[in-house]
């Protein structure tokens, strides 16, 4: 069994400061352990459930964040930014069985994190088909989109409700809750146990009924909070400025939409 594994920081057990995701900052390493504690916990459980290929995605701002030498040694780990446009999924194709993602967020727009975003910290949001899309919804669909199923993810008690609103039978873990700017968080050994715990149940679960299905055609609409940073993006192919910072861009292909995320957002 091959499993591919996408991690983020700001879904993190604990974090609740943009310090605390920062590589410049002093906060940021005890933070950085946390999620490499996190991911060895996803690895782990997906050994103890028969896998016997990891590929791990370190994900978040310069993707440099999780200590390998804390990882097992079947891991192979991506770190940095290749600049392909399946970015925080990169090097992610139908050769995996399962996909999971350790440390999502809440989408941007959203009250449920005081680090709410979706991709880019300066858009007010991004939709897809009417529905405001978190990172979650965007690679979960570049999973499908190579016919891979996401069977768990960690985050906050938001993408957890998105996700269950999504496909029921994605196993989640809510390690803390956002309120105003504050979070409420797990004991992070706990996170650490269930995370393992649940990776493990759930690999060896029916976890073909995990697949996202891909909707038909695609309509993106990205917000942005400076209206010249949205005039100068609707001069992309086939997207089309609709209002002072709104543009809007429709295709039938999901490759098409992530690249252009690759250089819209």
């Amino acid at each position: 069994m091959k499993i591919y594994i996408s991690a983020d920081i700001e879904g993190i057990t604990g974090v609740t400061s943009w310090s605390e995701a920062n590589k410049e900052h002093g906060d940021f390493r005890d933070f950085a352990l946390q999620m490499t504690r996190e991911v060895r916990a996803a690895c782990e459980g997906a050994l103890e459930a028969g896998a016997t290929e990891i590929y791990v995605r370190d994900a978040h701002d310069h993707a440099r964040n999780i200590d390998m030498n804390e990882l097992p040694e079947v891991v192979m780990m991506q770190r940095g930014w290749a600049g392909d446009p399946m970015c925080m999924v990169s090097g992610l194709d139908s050769s995996f069985d399962a996909t999971i993602f350790i440390g999502y967020h809440a989408r941007a727009g959203s009250e449920g994190s005081p680090l709410a975003h979706t991709l880019d910290t300066s858009l007010d949001y991004i939709k897809i088909n009417g529905i405001y899309a978190s990172e979650f919804l965007i690679n979960g669909y570049a999973a499908a989109l190579h016919g891979v199923p996401v069977v768990f993810v960690s985050g906050d008690q938001d993408v957890t409700k998105e996700i269950k609103e999504c496909n029921a039978h994605i196993t989640t873990l809510a390690v803390k809750e956002g309120i105003g700017g504050s979070t409420i968080s797990m004991h992070p050994q706990k996170a650490v146990k269930e995370i393992k715990k649940r990776v493990a149940q759930t690999l060896q679960s029916e976890i073909a009924l995990c697949k996202l299905s891909l909707p038909d055609t695609f309509e993106v609409e990205i917000a942005y909070r400076k209206h010249e940073i949205a005039y100068k993006k609707s001069f992309y192919p086939g997207a089309q400025l609709i209002s002072s910072k709104v543009v809007r861009y429709s295709t039938h292909e999901y490759y098409e939409v992530l690249r252009m995320l690759h250089f819209l957002a």
